[in-house]
């Protein structure tokens, strides 16, 4: 029995023809020729299953709107996703195109439509888990341009990506903490679950335990969310167990924040009892906390300016690069215990 018309994708044309989903778009958008052998396949098994092309989203595709969407968790506060935006402005300004944003629930799983897309912008760029693999294959499908910020395209995909690098900092962080502070009992505190930057942050920190043969303990790999609030309750919790631990990697600068206020609140000195570190560097807030906070520097403005100038190209000339990893450095103020 066929299936109805509406339940066919062109995933399944491609499945069925034994072609990729791209050949079958271009077969139907006649963006370049496929051979007559395949054309008369691809249309076969197009009448077969009875499928028709979403003529009108394929329009909309098309249709310009001088308009990118930021597509990014309800999570937007702080400098970090102020410099975020900010680098994205730099460039859809240059290229005198609009910025549209949407705050969405990370992990949606599907259930609230995307606001942004083909029928009101020219792009997207989508901030981590913002929408799930199932949007971004549909946007695939579309051949609609796509960048992805800190986070990586689905294997079958393969959309850009932009992001920083987290191991290395890491590792040399830690291996700052350990061989001159002599810090054997490290928290790590885990950011959003499935987020990349927070697991190669962790591949750091576990790398680094083991050259300097510090076994590791998952009793001290706890929550922090990359958020200040989580971060603070974790810290109470993990002093009120009476726990012994010398210092905390917090995840990023604002759980850093939280982690602060929590050692202060359970008279810990920091960083004489406890050492503490972050990750990005917010640089309005970071030099400026008691003690100032010794963290890695993440180029997070550019990382929006690359990502944006990325997408520019991908909607006028067809081209992005399929990986950008830009660098990050370590920034040592007194939070870990150093007093210069």
């Amino acid at each position: 029995m066929t299936k109805k018309s509406h339940s066919i994708t062109i995933r399944d044309v491609a499945r069925q023809a034994g072609a990729s989903v791209a050949t079958v778009s271009r077969y139907i958008n006649h963006k370049s020729p496929v051979s007559d052998e395949l054309a008369s396949r691809i249309q076969q098994v197009m009448d077969e299953l009875n499928y028709v092309p979403l003529v009108a989203a394929r329009n909309l595709a098309t249709q310009k709107t001088n308009a990118i969407g930021f597509v990014l968790t309800y999570r937007m506060y702080g400098d970090f996703f102020a410099s975020l935006l900010r680098g994205a402005e730099d460039v859809t300004g240059e290229a005198k195109l609009n910025l549209l944003i949407e705050s969405r629930q990370p992990n949606s799983n599907g259930k609230v439509p995307p606001v942004l897309g083909p029928h009101n912008t020219d792009g997207l760029l989508v901030f981590v888990d913002s929408l799930n693999d199932a949007d971004l294959a549909h946007l695939s499908d579309l051949n609609f341009p796509v960048v992805l910020i800190h986070r990586s395209s689905p294997a079958p995909l393969k959309i850009p990506s932009v992001m920083v690098e987290n191991k290395a900092a890491l590792i040399k962080i830690i291996d700052h903490l350990i061989e001159q502070h002599h810090r054997k009992k490290i928290v790590f505190l885990r950011g959003p679950e499935n987020q990349e930057d927070s697991y190669w942050r962790e591949m750091g920190y576990r790398l680094s335990l083991e050259a300097h043969g510090i076994p590791y303990k998952p009793e001290l790999v706890l929550p922090g969310e990359f958020d200040r609030e989580v971060a603070h309750k974790t810290i109470l919790k993990l002093v009120m167990t009476q726990m012994e631990f010398d210092a905390v990697f917090a995840g990023n600068d604002d759980a850093a924040i939280g982690v602060l206020a929590a050692l202060r609140e359970t008279g810990k000195r920091i960083p004489e009892d406890v050492a503490v570190i972050g990750f990005d560097d917010q640089n309005r807030t970071t030099p400026y906390l008691t003690p100032p906070l010794t963290t890695v520097r993440a180029p997070t403005e550019e990382v929006g300016r690359v990502a944006a100038r990325q997408l520019v190209n991908l909607i006028r000339i067809g081209q992005a690069d399929p990986v950008t990893l830009l660098p990050t450095e370590i920034v040592i103020r007194q939070s870990c215990g150093c007093t210069g």
